[in-house]
C-alpha cells in the first residue's frame, strides 16, 4: 500500500500544480483593471498606481504567480479587496457550513442509491424497476433550482413544517434536532441527482455480477438470492462505484453554488458566487484553488479505498 501512495501522490500534487497556473492565468484574462474596479473610474493615476503596487499588480507575472502560490502553501492567501478581510477568515467562515451541507449531501445520496439499486436487485419485479428508472429520470432532469424551489413551495410554504432556509441559530451541534430540520430540505435537494447517478451505476454493477459464474454456482448450491446479493456481488460491485462516488462529490460541491443562494445557506458556494459579481479576483482564486484541492484530495480518497477493496489495484500499481 505504500508504495501505491508513493505512485499516487507526485501525481495529484502535479494535477495541483498545473491547477494553479490555469486558474491564475484565467483570471489574468478576464476583462477588466482590478485596480480600476476598485479605485472607481474617477480615480486618478496616483491612486490607481497605489493601489496596484498594494496588490502586488506592478510586479512582473511569475513574480506574481510565484507570490500567490507561496502564499497559498503557507496558507496564507492575502486579502479581499471587494468583499473586505482576510481571505483564510471568510473561507474559515463558510467551511464548515459548506462541509456539513455537503457531507449531509453525500450520505443522503449513499443511502437513497443503496436502498434503490439493492431493492431493485432483491426483489427483481419489472415494475419496481421501472418506477425507480423513472424516478432516477425525474431527479437527473430537473435542475436543482427547480427542485429546490418546489421543496421550499410544498414544505416551507403550504405544508410549513420545516424551515425554508438559512441555519441552525444555535450552530449544528448543540441541538441536532434542530440542526436536522434545516439541513434536511437542501442537502436532500443537493442529493437527489448524485443518488440517482449512483442508483442506476450500482444496480447496472449488481446485475453484471448476478451473470457472472460464480452466481449461477452459489445458485445451484442453494444459496438464498439475498445472501448471494450482499455477500458477494455487493463487495464486487462495489470498487467501480467508489469510483463514481468519488466524481459525485464534485457534482455536489458545484451544485452548492446554486443550493446555497437558493436556501441562503452561507457556505463557501454562495461566498464564490459573490466574488464572482464583485470580481473579486484573489478570492476566486484561493476558492477555485481551494475546490481543485478539495477534488483531488477526494480522487486520492477514492483510489485508497478501491485499493482496500480490490487488492489487485495496489498490487497493480506496485509492480
Amino acid at each position: 500500500m505504500t508504495s501505491y501512495l508513493l505512485r499516487r501522490v507526485p501525481s495529484a500534487i502535479l494535477v495541483l500544480l498545473f491547477a494553479s497556473m490555469a486558474i491564475f492565468a484565467v483570471i489574468r484574462l478576464v476583462p477588466g483593471d482590478p485596480a480600476t474596479i476598485l479605485a472607481g473610474q474617477d480615480a486618478s493615476p496616483e491612486a490607481l498606481a497605489s493601489i496596484r503596487a498594494d496588490l502586488g499588480l506592478d510586479q512582473p507575472v511569475l513574480t506574481q504567480y510565484l507570490t500567490w502560490l507561496a502564499g497559498m502553501i503557507r496558507l496564507d492567501p492575502g486579502k479581499s479587496y471587494m468583499i473586505g478581510g482576510d481571505i483564510g477568515g471568510l473561507v474559515r467562515a463558510g467551511l464548515l457550513n459548506t462541509v456539513v451541507l455537503t457531507a449531509t449531501a453525500l450520505l443522503f445520496a449513499v443511502v437513497l442509491a443503496g436502498l434503490a439499486a439493492i431493492g431493485s436487485v432483491l426483489a427483481n419485479r419489472r415494475w419496481l424497476d421501472s418506477v425507480l428508472a423513472g424516478a432516477n429520470t425525474l431527479a437527473v432532469a430537473l435542475p436543482t433550482f427547480v427542485t429546490g424551489v418546489l421543496f421550499v413551495v410544498v414544505f416551507a410554504v403550504i405544508l410549513p413544517i420545516l424551515p425554508a432556509g438559512g441555519t441552525p441559530p444555535d450552530g449544528f451541534f448543540s441541538r441536532p434536532g434542530i440542526a436536522f430540520q434545516y439541513l434536511v430540505l437542501p442537502a436532500l435537494c443537493l442529493a437527489l441527482p448524485s443518488a440517482a447517478a449512483l442508483a442506476r451505476f450500482l444496480t447496472a454493477s449488481l446485475q453484471t455480477e448476478l451473470g457472472k459464474p460464480y452466481v449461477t454456482t452459489a445458485q445451484a448450491l442453494g444459496i438464498r438470492r439475498r445472501r448471494i446479493v450482499l455477500t458477494q456481488a455487493l463487495p464486487n460491485a462495489l470498487p467501480a462505484t467508489v469510483t463514481v462516488l468519488g466524481l459525485q462529490v464534485g457534482a455536489l460541491l458545484g451544485g452548492a453554488v446554486l443550493v446555497e443562494a437558493i436556501f441562503a445557506w452561507p457556505g463557501l458556494g454562495l461566498l464564490i458566487e459573490r466574488a464572482i459579481s464583485d470580481r473579486d479576483y484573489p478570492l476566486v482564486q484561493a476558492l477555485l484553488l481551494l475546490s481543485v484541492l478539495v477534488f483531488v484530495v477526494t480522487q486520492l480518497l477514492t483510489d485508497i479505498v478501491n485499493a482496500v477493496l480490490d487488492p489487485r489495484i495496489r498490487l497493480g500499481g506496485a509492480s
